[in-house]
């Protein structure tokens, strides 16, 4: 672990159910104000660090999360980066895999762990889930090995595991264990000791922090079905300014082989519409080419989404139109692994 005495981490409250407790007189749940977190998890202060926290007013629910949240997030990160040794995002649980992954694109040169973490129930209940996160949570934040950070990159830690943002979807309402990474492996797992997979973790290059605060939003997911009619495939492409499409296909990224389909794919790809092949599936990836369902895709100038998930394409997809207008350097680099966020 660092110095005890000079680690420093500061929470940044977004909203959720972690930060909510009961009210005393009506029995409902209401959030609690987040400088006050040491009197809700006083285990915190046994590691004598220098914890400070910035809490949204109001706190959002995720569901209302947007990407003027992720752009305010980046900038208190922006404007604390060189006062702090880590930075934990206290974020509802619907949405966070979507916000971890944005900020994966946004905080180009990360060199310095962002966790996001939650819980299923309140702080207050007394089955919580929150107060083990969010101490492991800290635990992680302020590791450090020969002098560097351990975790410098953007992830999310839950239910005894830290899996790398860009890699993560909700995948259970239930179970504590509300995240999946199916397409690769903890970066970190905790029991009696937290242990590290290294040969996981991207290291930093000790470049200068770049913040990107331009996200383009138009952009929309078009989710196939059997059946899914001509009308509906037409409707999407033809929205007006609309600058990418996201396909989630079936299996291995297989699309109906219907003429008027990729016709109007094909049209698209020729209008400087960006498409991305994304798999329905958690686990697995597409492979343009494997079946001609999907090599007719592929003729049609459609992107290999390989094994992102559909968080991390969105998101991506916003911090590259956001950087670009010109849709073949964003091609190109919607190809590459930027973050980690998918296998090439």
């Amino acid at each position: 672990m660092a110095d005890n005495k000079k680690t420093s981490i500061l929470f940044i409250y977004t909203g959720g159910t972690i930060g909510m407790v009961q009210d005393q007189d009506t029995g409902a749940l209401k959030p609690f104000r987040f400088d006050n977190i040491l009197e809700e998890v006083p285990e915190l202060r046994k590691f004598g660090f220098n914890l400070s926290s910035y809490a949204f007013n109001p706190p959002l629910d995720s569901s209302n999360i947007s990407p003027d949240a992720w752009i305010k997030i980046a900038g208190i990160i922006e404007q604390n980066y060189h006062s702090f040794d880590g930075f934990i995002v206290l974020h509802g649980t619907d949405t966070m895999a979507f916000s971890a992954s944005a900020l994966s694109f946004m905080l180009e040169n990360l060199g310095k762990p962002v966790i996001f973490t939650g819980s299923q129930l309140p702080i207050g209940s007394l089955r919580t889930d929150a107060k083990e996160n969010l101490i492991s949570s800290v635990e992680i934040a302020a590791a450090v090995k020969n002098g560097e950070p351990l975790v410098p990159e953007v992830g999310i830690f839950f239910e005894n595991r830290l899996y790398r943002g860009n890699r993560t979807t909700k995948n259970n309402t239930e179970d504590f264990n509300a995240f999946m990474s199916g397409n690769y492996p903890p970066l970190a797992e905790s029991g009696v000791h937290i242990r590290y997979n290294y040969s996981a973790i991207r290291y930093a290059t000790h470049e200068p922090l770049i913040v990107h605060q331009k996200l383009d939003e138009r952009l929309l997911i078009l989710k196939l079905f059997p059946g899914i009619s001509r009308q509906v495939v037409e409707s999407a492409f033809s929205i007006g300014g609309i600058r990418a499409v996201i396909l989630e296909t079936f299996g291995a990224g297989n699309a109906p082989e219907h003429d008027w389909f990729i016709q109007l794919v094909k049209e698209a790809c020729g209008q400087g519409i960006i498409v991305m092949n994304v798999t329905q599936c958690n686990t697995g990836s597409v492979e343009m080419g494997m079946y001609e369902t999907s090599r007719r895709l592929a003729v049609a100038g459609v992107v290999n989404g390989r094994d992102i998930t559909t968080e991390a394409a969105v998101t991506k997809l916003m911090y590259l139109t956001g950087v670009s207008d010109d849709p073949a350097w964003i091609v190109k680099h919607l190809s590459m692994s930027l973050r980690g966020e998918m296998t090439v």
